[in-house]
C-alpha cells in the first residue's frame, strides 16, 4: 500500500496530471474575422465579352478558411440569337462561397474559392429560368493595409439546368477573370 501511495505522490509532484485531457479536432482557441467588397468579372457569354458585378463577404477561420456568400450580375447587353436585339435576356446567380487562404499574413499569398449556388435567366418575354451555379476559381491576393486586399483571380463558370429556347448550358458556361477588393479584418 505505501508503494502506490509514494507512485501517486512521484506523478503528481512531476507535473503528471491524474486526470486524462480531452482531446479535440479543434485545439486552442479560433480566431475570427470577416470581410466584404466588390467583385467585377471578365467573362463571356454566347462567345461575346461580358462583364459580371457583384459581391462576395464572408466570416474568416483562423486566417485559412472563409465561408460566406457570393453574388453576380451580368451588366452588358449581349446577342443570344442573330436578327434578334442584344440584351434580351437578365442573368443572375450566387450561393454559398467556400474559400481556403494559404500564408494570409504574406504580402503576396493565394486563395482558392468555390461559389455553389443557384439564379436565373430572365428574358424579357417569359418567365425567369432557374439555374445551377458552380464557380471554381484561384486568386493571388495582396495585403494593401492591414483591412484592406486586392485579389486578381481566375476560374470557370459551370452553369447548368438552362431550359430558355435558342440557348443551352454551353452558352453561359466560360472561363472568366476578377477583380476582388476585400474590406475586414483578416
Amino acid at each position: 500500500m505505501h508503494k502506490t501511495i509514494i507512485v501517486v505522490a512521484a506523478l503528481c509532484s512531476a507535473g503528471t496530471p491524474l486526470v486524462a485531457q480531452e482531446q479535440t479536432l479543434l485545439a486552442g482557441g479560433i480566431e475570427s474575422g470577416g470581410w466584404g467588397g466588390p467583385v467585377i468579372t471578365f467573362t463571356s457569354i454566347n462567345g461575346q465579352f461580358a462583364v459580371l458585378a457583384g459581391g462576395r463577404g464572408a466570416w474568416i477561420i483562423n486566417s485559412t478558411f472563409a465561408i460566406g456568400v457570393a453574388g453576380y450580375g451580368l451588366t452588358n447587353e449581349i446577342q443570344l440569337t442573330s436578327g434578334l436585339p442584344a440584351r434580351q435576356f437578365e442573368l443572375g446567380y450566387g450561393g454559398l462561397d467556400l474559400e481556403y487562404i494559404v500564408a494570409s499574413d504574406n504580402l503576396v499569398h493565394f486563395s482558392v474559392n468555390t461559389l455553389i449556388g443557384g439564379g436565373g435567366i430572365s428574358p424579357l418575354a417569359e418567365p425567369t429560368d432557374g439555374i445551377f451555379a458552380l464557380q471554381p476559381q484561384v486568386n493571388v491576393d495582396v495585403n494593401i493595409t492591414s483591412f484592406f486586399r486586392v485579389a486578381l483571380g481566375g476560374g470557370y463558370r459551370w452553369i447548368a439546368d438552362v431550359d430558355s429556347p435558342n440557348v443551352d448550358n454551353g452558352t453561359f458556361s466560360a472561363g472568366f477573370g476578377s477583380l476582388t477588393f476585400k474590406f475586414g479584418k483578416f
